[in-house]
């Protein structure tokens, strides 16, 4: 099996999907003649022309805008974010009309739409640049949230995303797009990935681990630690897909590791881990032998100090000290 960056796996799934079907058109800043502001795009306006790669104005509420309603017209837009950051100057599109579309027309009416780009800190952009708005976006029914670690899980769920009838939100990391993972090759068949399907990146026994986006792989560095220093066993759940959630393969984990560390890059007030910690807690409680913990970023606006910022974000040091309180 090849092995290719996490971005062109992102590209490959696009251009597969333009292939198969007509009604998938790519909007967004930048995506066209610029190839997108990290190269997500490279060669498909070259390939397929400006009827199916659209440049947009900086204005996210109005191409978010027009991309829902051509979505509830038979058109499957997927908009390119430059960062998740901007999601709140168009927030009533997002939220209060591609959520609620399907719902309030009785079925009638559907909102097949791609929100994609990067949602994450780690980069050095400040406060308003390294947003992690997926528990935000997921705490509203009707909308679906997807934050792939690997370039495999990329390209299975962006061609999963872009088929399915509802709006699927799907936050990337820029710290991923060059890293390099196994992928099929589409000669082999198409590759797609269910949403609502967690992955275990690696079996254990003493403990479990759970994550999404790039805190699978800071999950997956740990786990190496533990085993190599302590001698513990970690097993490393991928969530994959933050709504819907895999919640038999988060209990199965828990049942039979009794313990867990929730590793994400959100902030911990409301977030992910939050939900997650709850889940745990009211089914599968009676298996735990330690309390759940949680190794989130920091609380408070993401710092842009590249020589501080690390420290704010998940990494394996924070997750191995909190995992050895754990045990």
């Amino acid at each position: 099996m090849r092995e290719i960056e996490y971005r062109d796996a992102i590209n490959e799934a696009l251009d597969e999907e333009l292939t198969r079907d007509e009604n998938v058109v790519v909007m967004g800043e930048e995506v066209a003649q610029y190839n997108g502001a990290y190269k997500v795009t490279r060669g498909l306006w070259d390939k397929w022309g400006d009827k199916r790669i659209m440049d947009m104005p900086i204005s996210e509420a109005g191409f978010i805008g027009m991309g829902v309603g051509a979505s509830m017209l038979g058109i499957r837009p997927v908009m390119e974010l430059m960062f998740w950051s901007f999601h709140s100057v168009a927030f009533d599109q997002l939220v209060n009309n591609a959520a609620n579309v399907r719902y309030m027309s009785g079925g009638l009416c559907h909102c097949p739409i791609v929100m994609r780009g990067p949602a994450n800190g780690g980069t050095n952009v400040g406060a308003t640049h390294s947003h992690t708005p997926e528990g935000l976006f997921a705490a509203f029914p009707g909308l679906k949230v997807v934050s792939p670690a690997t370039a495999a899980d990329a390209k299975g769920l962006l061609k999963t995303a872009i088929r399915d009838n509802d709006p699927v939100y799907f936050m990337e990391n820029t710290l991923l797009y060059g890293v390099k993972s196994h992928v099929p090759d589409p000669a082999d068949g198409d590759f797609t990935i269910p949403l609502g399907l967690a992955d275990v990146k690696r079996e254990g026994s003493d403990i479990t681990l759970i994550a999404h986006g790039r805190s699978t792989l800071v999950a997956l560095e740990t786990a190496e630690k533990l085993q190599a220093e302590k001698g513990i066993n970690a097993e490393v759940v991928d969530l994959r897909s933050i709504r819907p959630l895999d919640q038999d393969t988060i209990l199965k984990s828990v049942r039979k590791t009794n313990r867990v560390c929730i590793v994400d890059e959100s902030k911990p007030f409301c977030g992910v881990s939050a939900q997650l910690t709850t889940l745990i807690q009211e089914h599968v409680f009676d298996y735990l032998d330690a309390p759940i913990k949680r190794v989130c970023s920091l609380d408070a606006p993401s710092i842009y100090s590249p020589e501080l910022e690390p420290h704010q974000l998940p990494n394996p040091q924070r997750v191995f000290d909190t995992v050895m309180t754990i045990m």
